[in-house]
Parts: C-alpha cells; sequence; structure tokens
C-alpha cells in the first residue's frame, strides 16, 4: 500500500520540478540583494556629495568672516560623515551578501544539475527495465501460456494426417494391377491395328507390317499372347 502511494518514479519526477521552480525564487531574492547594494551606493554617494556641498559652505562662511555659520555647517559635516561611514559599512556587508548568494546560486545549480541528472538517470533505466519486464513477460506468456505446447501439438496432428494419407495413397496404388492395365492396353492398340489391316487388304492398300519376317503371324501371335495373358491375370483374380 505504501509503495503504491509513494511511487519513486512519481516523487522523482516531482522532485526534479521542485528543484527548477527553485531557480527562479532564488533569482527573486539575488535581486533583491543587489538592490540594496545599488540603493546603498547610491547613498554613499549622495553623503559623499552632500560632504563636498558642505565643506564648501564652509570654507565660504570661514572667507566671509561668519564662523557661526561655519559651525552650523560643521556639525552637519560631521552628522554627514557619520552616516557615510554607516551606509559605506552597510554597502561593505550588502556586497559580500551579494557575492555569498551568487557562489549559494552557483552551488545549487551544480547540485540541482547533479540530482536532476541523477534522477533523470534512474527514470530512464526504470523505463528500460519496465520495457525489458514486458518482453521478459510476453517470452513467459509464450512459454508458460502453452503457445508452444500448442504449437507442437498442431505439428504433430499435422505430421500425422499427412503421413496417414500417404500411407492410403501407397496402399491405393499398390491395389491397383497396373500391370494388367498395361497388358490390356497393349492388347486394344494390337486388335486397333489388325482391324485397320483388314480395311486396308480389302481396299488393296499395303498392310502395316509389324516386322519385316511376317508380319500377319506375328501380329497374330502377339494378339494371342496378349490375350493368353490376360486370361491368366483373370484367373489370378478369381483366386484371390
Amino acid at each position: 500500500m505504501v509503495d503504491s502511494i509513494e511511487n519513486p518514479k512519481l516523487i522523482l519526477e516531482q522532485n526534479i520540478r521542485e528543484l527548477n521552480d527553485q531557480i527562479p525564487q532564488m533569482n527573486e531574492n539575488i535581486a533583491t540583494v543587489k538592490a540594496n547594494v545599488v540603493m546603498l551606493k547610491k547613498e554613499v554617494q549622495r553623503y559623499e556629495k552632500l560632504i563636498e556641498e558642505i565643506t564648501s559652505k564652509i570654507k565660504s562662511a570661514i572667507n566671509a568672516d561668519r564662523d557661526d555659520l561655519a559651525q552650523g555647517y560643521a556639525l552637519q559635516l560631521e552628522k554627514a560623515r557619520e552616516n557615510l561611514d554607516q551606509s559605506k559599512e552597510q554597502l561593505k556587508f550588502a556586497e559580500q551578501a551579494y557575492e555569498k548568494a551568487h557562489q549559494v546560486k552557483k552551488a545549487f545549480i551544480r547540485e540541482k544539475d547533479k540530482k536532476i541528472k541523477e534522477a533523470r538517470e534512474a527514470l530512464r533505466a526504470s523505463e528500460r527495465a519496465e520495457w525489458q519486464a514486458k518482453v521478459a513477460d510476453a517470452f513467459e506468456s509464450f512459454e508458460m501460456g502453452g503457445m508452444d505446447q500448442t504449437h507442437n501439438e498442431m505439428l504433430d496432428r499435422l505430421n500425422e494426417q499427412t503421413a496417414r494419407n500417404e500411407a492410403r495413397m501407397e496402399i491405393a496404388l499398390d491395389s491397383i494391377d497396373t500391370e494388367t492395365m498395361e497388358i490390356e492396353a497393349n492388347a486394344e492398340k494390337l486388335r486397333a491395328q489388325e482391324l485397320v489391316n483388314q480395311f486396308k487388304s480389302e481396299m488393296g492398300k499395303p498392310v502395316k507390317k509389324a516386322t519385316e519376317s511376317s508380319p500377319e503371324i506375328e501380329i497374330k501371335d502377339e494378339a494371342e499372347s496378349v490375350e493368353e495373358s490376360a486370361k491368366t491375370v483373370g484367373k489370378k483374380r478369381e483366386k484371390n
């Protein structure tokens, strides 16, 4: 339950956003320190200018033999010098604070970049691990989910069916008396040739010779031998 609430991936992503969001706030604080430095510098310049003016007035009063005026300006000069010293002291601390703020910002940015880099590398590693886990789950599902078993079973069944059909074909071919069929086909051809020769004899045409020695006798002998072979095969079939 805690793991589901505190998702490391979501927390790292939130940390990256928060680290980046701190930069504008830090810049604003540094700008405030810088503004204080600028203000104190202007204040120092104002007091320095005021001291010059008062000093000039004191000298003018002394030249005019107006010691009373010179005394009044002298008190103002003393106060201005005190204010100038205070402003210079404040400016010194303000400049140190500004420099320190810059150093803090640089250190923060270095640390921020380091942490963001580490977080992003961890997030990328997590994404790779998630992808690898999905691939592993896929392979496990192939092995464990029955796909391999079904695949092999279907191959065995198909090969068995193919072998059975091939065996039936061999048995069917073995059961056909191809020798008898060939003999009967040759006998058909011989009878056809004999009929043609008879027609040729009646028409006075030259008869086609089966062999050079005795054409008609050989044709008849061959026909008789074919018929005898056919009878012999027929007797064998009857016995079977």
